[in-house]
């Protein structure tokens, strides 16, 4: 099954096959929404607005951890975030789309792991993007037309402001591509469920180190997004299509050597604490 996370003006999944809206509980809360459920070109779907109907979570309280849990509850193997970015180059205008393969993360307020309690877990996150996922993405996105830039670095901050001018050219310097809000924790949690994880990520602006185009704004982010929200969509039709890739990477496998913790000195209400998340690990039933 597909995940898709829907960023900013992404609040409805596209057109597809018998859809539900399902209301959960998780272990960490409430998702944004209710999970939309379907089928798009024979692949199942779930679908979740990042910032709930009406945008309504700044990207400071996005239930991250009940989101991934969600998708991952309903049966999930892969997600797609889509999200709205500023270009840190100048070959990346608005409008462009680009799948990255890293992030840096400056955040500093979101609880970033599922294992909060007695367990301590230590996931790899050298390459935060699943390499399959990210192909076929790139893939659909030739079928449907859509340039796309494969590569490059999300510098992901805590917002929910803008970068200053200072800080944008110094994230210039650092080689990002693109800068957003949403990366992270996304691409944590997503390793420690497991799940394999690839951004689409949507140029619509410059932030404000560009000497010539205007300033990043809310109608500057809007009027491109619109346009970038259709590429968008038949991107996931033609991925709908394309199926998903064979689970051959090492994301289904993330948590097999990553807990520390000496499992006989936690109690079994402690390992089932995290519900679903590395239910095989810690020897309960899933």
């Amino acid at each position: 099954m597909l995940g898709i996370i829907g960023g900013s003006g992404i609040y409805r999944l596209a057109a597809g096959e018998a859809f539900e809206a399902i209301d959960l509980e998780t272990p960490f809360g409430r998702p944004s929404a209710p999970v939309v459920r379907g089928a798009i070109g024979g692949t199942p779907v779930a679908f979740i607005p990042r910032h709930g109907q009406g945008h309504r979570f700044s990207p400071s309280n996005v239930p991250y951890r009940a989101n991934i849990y969600a998708l991952k509850a309903l049966g999930a193997t892969h997600v797609v975030s889509i999200s709205a970015v500023g270009s840190l180059r100048d070959d990346l205008p608005p409008r462009s789309l680009i799948v990255p393969d890293q992030i840096i993360d400056r955040t500093v307020l979101r609880p970033r792991t599922f294992f909060d309690g007695e367990i301590v877990a230590h996931v790899g996150l050298a390459d935060p993007y699943c390499d399959s996922l990210r192909e076929r993405l790139v893939e659909a996105a030739g079928q449907a037309g859509q340039p796309i830039r494969q590569g490059g670095t999300y510098l992901c901050i805590e917002g929910p402001q803008f970068s200053t001018r200072a800080e944008s050219r110094l994230f210039r310097s650092w080689g990002a591509s693109v800068i957003g809000m949403t990366a992270m924790p996304e691409a944590r949690l997503a390793r420690e469920a497991e799940l394999c994880y690839a951004t689409l990520a949507l140029v619509t602006d410059y932030d404000v180190w560009h000497e010539v185009e205007a300033d990043v704004s809310v109608d500057v982010v809007l009027g491109h997004l619109r346009a970038n929200s259709a590429a968008a969509a038949d991107i996931v039709r033609a991925l709908g299509g394309l199926g998903l890739p064979e689970r051959a990477c090492s994301c289904g496998r993330a948590l097999d050597d990553a807990i520390m913790t000496d499992l006989t000195t936690v109690s079994e209400e402690d390992r089932r604490r995290p519900g679903l998340i590395g239910a095989r690990q810690l020897g309960v039933a899933e």
